[in-house]
């Protein structure tokens, strides 16, 4: 038998620990956040601007879908990468298909271009944008769902096509005014006859020190060499340190690319550093390899980065295609900007006298919004009240609608930086805002 009092203690508990549920339950999950205006207006910048840049240069958007069945992924990126192995969103759908929340973009766009036959119409060049997802340890510059935008180019074995895509992120990053703020690392990782001559020289040199490697990297080891280069593990770092540069082993052939790449962007005044630490560990990827860096963001200080991979089209069954693109992250580079690059609009604010005038406040709102203007109409309040919301709202102006001023086909509109006030005609409403802009 339960005595009431401990019966009242339990239900007590019971109860709270619902509402302990409940609130859990209403926070974001970890590593996810709610882009409030304030912030979406600097990443709707970060994708327009990019979307521009890209549009110069002939890329149109591709949009693809943020799932797709996980052996799109698990082939590409490679079985032991850390983001299939540890990072990867997968989950069983209701028909037992298992599917994969995008870590990336490009392994989706090359399942596209296969898809849609594309092939034939090569050179394909797209701009896409979209949230992504990888369960890694939340931190500053770095979200479990997080935005990117990027670009790619299928079909172009030129190093022409590098070239492009390397400028093209360079334009951007002047565009936000951050070119000065990055240092673009530069690396080849050579043709396939270069990677594998280099491929045995660092298995030899690694398996030298093998009891200094961690887990991971000694499965790598076995797997695909070149990811231990990748690796963040201090000891294995230790050792990649003093491993044999992969520019040391390049031949001609990969040497004279990489040659053609640097003398472009030297011809169009793009400031580079050759790192012969940079890599791509992926089979795929060749020749080219780059990153944006930047020392303002702590450890994430990867803004934009890419490479060739000539290798992936045909991996995932389709012709043998070149491509290369590159990704930048939205978040990242909204936080290089700060907020003071917040695009500020301004709105102009319709201020009703009375209930009298709200009809044709109304009517005048949708009347200004349809010739461009940003519209603020108060839903209630007093002539005072509302003028105090025009100032919060930082309106450029007041457009003070009175049943006198209607009478005479006019409204008066206050200059809400200067203060002064001027009786405007109706009919020339939109040329006097036009001049406050």
């Amino acid at each position: 038998m339960i005595k009431p009092g401990r019966r009242h203690s339990a239900l007590h508990f019971a109860e709270h620990a619902k509402e302990d549920n409940t609130v859990a339950a209403l926070q974001p999950v970890r590593g996810t956040h709610d882009s409030l205006p304030e912030e979406s207006g600097l990443h709707r910048l970060v994708e327009d601007t990019a979307r521009a840049v890209a549009g110069r240069f002939g890329y149109g958007e591709i949009i693809t879908p943020i799932f797709e069945f996980t052996d799109v992924f698990a082939r590409t990126l490679g079985e032991t990468s850390d983001v299939v192995t540890k990072e990867m969103y997968t989950f069983t759908d209701r028909s037992g298909d298992s599917l994969t929340l995008r870590p990336e973009g490009t392994a989706g766009i090359a399942r596209a271009f296969i898809s849609n036959g594309l092939a034939q119409n090569a050179p394909i060049k797209v701009f896409y944008r979209g949230p992504m997802f990888r369960h890694e340890r939340p931190q500053k510059g770095r979200l479990r769902q997080f935005h990117q935008v990027g670009v790619e180019l299928l079909g172009v074995e030129n190093p022409l096509g590098d070239i492009e895509v390397i400028t093209l992120g360079y334009h951007l990053l002047e565009a936000l005014g951050l070119a000065g703020r990055v240092v673009l690392h530069l690396n080849s990782l050579g043709d396939l006859e270069s990677r594998a001559a280099y491929r045995e020289i660092l298995v030899a040199y690694l398996q030298s020190h093998r009891e200094r490697l961690s887990q991971d990297s000694l499965t790598r080891l076995e797997r695909n060499p070149l990811r231990v280069l990748d690796s963040k593990d201090e000891g294995d770092r230790a050792v990649v340190a003093n491993a044999p540069r992969l520019s040391e082993h390049l031949n001609q052939a990969s040497r004279d690319f990489l040659a053609r790449v640097t003398d472009g962007l030297t011809r169009l005044n793009i400031p580079f550093k050759l790192d012969p630490l940079l890599v791509r560990g992926l089979d795929y990827y060749g020749h080219t390899a780059f990153e944006f860096v930047t020392t303002d963001l702590g450890s994430q200080g990867t803004v934009l980065a890419g490479g060739r991979y000539d290798g992936l089209v045909r991996q995932m069954g389709g012709p043998p295609t070149p491509g290369i693109g590159w990704a930048a992250g939205v978040e990242r580079l909204a936080m290089l900007m700060g907020e003071a690059a917040r695009p500020v609009v301004r709105p102009f604010a319709l201020v009703p006298t009375g209930p009298e005038t709200e009809n044709i406040a109304l009517e005048l709102a949708d009347r200004l919004r349809r010739a461009g203007f940003v519209i603020d109409l108060g839903y209630s309040g007093t002539l005072g009240k509302r003028m105090k919301r025009a100032d919060r709202l930082k309106a450029r102006a007041a457009i003070i609608v009175g049943p006198d001023e209607i009478a005479k086909g006019e409204v008066g509109l206050r200059d809400l930086e200067t203060g002064d006030q001027q009786a405007v005609a109706l009919d020339a409403l939109e040329a006097a805002l036009a001049r406050l802009v």
